[in-house]
């Protein structure tokens, strides 16, 4: 191994967390220890995402080994792209090495793989050598013995979490000032503006503006290039007599979620927020508005990723809509809200529940793979715990006339390996946010109680 580029060795849970990662490195060599294929040949077994994913490094090394006729290996395999699968990359490809001298002993596969690492960096001086892994105790111990380490870093959305897009901007006080040109109109009860853009606005689709103050006003931007925007006054879901399903919005914020949340254009929408911001309740509450007044959609779906805060408490008896109740708690909490008629006392509101849980089915994300959701609301927990891959999967059963609603706090990703800017929930709103039928928002304030709200900032 000769010349001035890195060589970057990697741990196994970087390859179980994205396989094509062996192809992510651009002009760079890899390096992989026999203790990493140790481990994957021992996670290959099993229907479990993690396995799928040992089962395609293998896949992948195998086919780089034939096309290098077995002959290369000590020279290192060229790192062309693998076949049927498409990288953004330029046209300088690493080199592949694997380690090919059995260290000694059987110690932990940390301290084998940092003892394969060390010996290349000594076999190899003039290069850079850098171990790239996702467990953090192992780049602490890489450091301590004077190897440089990172964190594989290629998935990540956004290079800091608060750069993330919101949703929604407040415009100045002067926006009207600015757009003297406005057109105005009237259709189908909705009150239309187009203006001409400025440099400074930098607009997305479905992005909600509000002027505050005395002319407070509300609006979304329906379409948008490079020369004028189209905005759309908002409907304001926080009287009474516009409440969705009886939920009325308490904010600003809620009122924008109701917004999209209602918009048949709008395929795709993503709520952030902390515990309490109301996200469940008014996906729900949009859901059923839609699903039993409007007839638009056939039943809501709701699944989520299922990872236990504390210690798992074995295993649940019963058919998978009764094996994930447990874990839809937040569900039945807001359906007690929304199912609450003010006549027929406890008989009208088992009555009404049993109505609610025949259009509302619960799912396991276990089971999505294969499957197309036709004219369904679906709704999807507890998103910032599912990687991107997950994400894309989900989103990809969506057939004709599907909305599907990702719900999620980044504050609270109970996954391993995943942080705020490597969710797949923050991987869709980053990519998302420039197609005309999905929309972002992000909720503040808590609504839930006094208490809920104090303890959140005070503890």
């Amino acid at each position: 191994m000769t010349g001035s580029k890195r060589i970057y060795a990697l741990d196994t849970n970087v390859l179980l967390h994205d396989p094509t990662s062996l192809f992510r490195f651009e002009e760079h060599d890899v390096f992989i220890p026999m203790t990493v294929l140790e481990e994957l040949d021992e996670k290959k077994k099993g229907a479990s995402e993690v396995s799928r994913n040992g089962r395609q490094v293998s896949r992948f090394l195998n086919e780089l080994i034939e096309r290098g006729n077995g002959h290369g290996i000590s020279n290192g395999l060229e790192l062309s792209s693998p076949q049927g699968i498409k990288l953004k990359r330029n046209n300088t490809v690493g080199r592949l090495y694997f380690q090919q001298r059995a260290t000694n002993g059987h110690g932990k596969a940390d301290n084998l793989i940092l003892a394969a690492v060390i010996e290349l960096r000594d076999q190899n001086p003039d290069r850079a050598v850098i171990l790239v892994s996702k467990d953090i105790n192992l780049r602490i111990k890489a450091k301590i013995y004077g190897i440089d380490a990172e964190d594989y870093e290629n998935d990540r959305a956004l290079d800091d979490f608060a750069l993330l897009y919101t949703g929604s901007t407040e415009l100045t006080e002067e926006f009207w000032d600015r757009h003297p040109e406005v057109q105005s109109w009237n259709e189908r009860g909705r009150t239309f503006y187009k203006v001409k853009r400025r440099d400074d606005e930098d607009w997305h689709p479905n992005q909600c503006l509000f002027l505050p103050g005395d002319n407070s006003v509300e609006l979304r931007v329906l379409h948008v290039d490079e020369e004028e925007a189209t905005l759309v006054l908002l409907d304001d879901h926080s009287h009474a007599n516009h409440a969705v399903w009886g939920i009325a919005a308490r904010n600003r914020e809620q009122n924008f979620a109701l917004n999209v949340l209602m918009d048949p254009d709008v395929d795709f929408v993503t709520l952030l927020g902390t515990a309490g911001t109301g996200k469940t309740l008014l996906a729900l509450a949009a859901g059923l508005a839609q699903v039993m007044d409007q007839q638009r959609y056939r039943e809501i779906i709701m699944t989520r990723a299922t990872v236990s805060v504390g210690e798992d408490i074995g295993f649940l008896p019963g058919t998978e809509e009764e094996k994930m109740t447990p874990w839809m708690g937040a569900l039945t909490d807001n359906l007690e809200v929304l199912a609450n008629p003010e006549e027929g006392g406890s008989w009208g509101r088992q009555a009404t529940n049993d109505l609610l849980a025949s259009r509302i089915k619960i799912r396991s994300l276990n089971f999505m793979r294969g499957r197309t959701f036709l004219s369904r609301y679906l709704i999807i927990d507890e998103a910032q715990n599912l990687t991107p891959k997950q994400m894309k999967t989900l989103i990809t059963r969506a057939g004709p006339g599907t909305k599907i609603v990702c719900l999620g706090n980044v504050e609270q990703i109970d996954t391993p390996y995943l942080t705020e800017t490597t969710s797949g929930l923050t991987y869709a709103v980053d990519r998302f946010k420039g197609w005309e039928h999905s929309a972002h928002i992000t909720l503040r304030r808590g609504e839930r109680s006094r208490l809920a709200d104090f303890a959140s900032e005070a503890l």
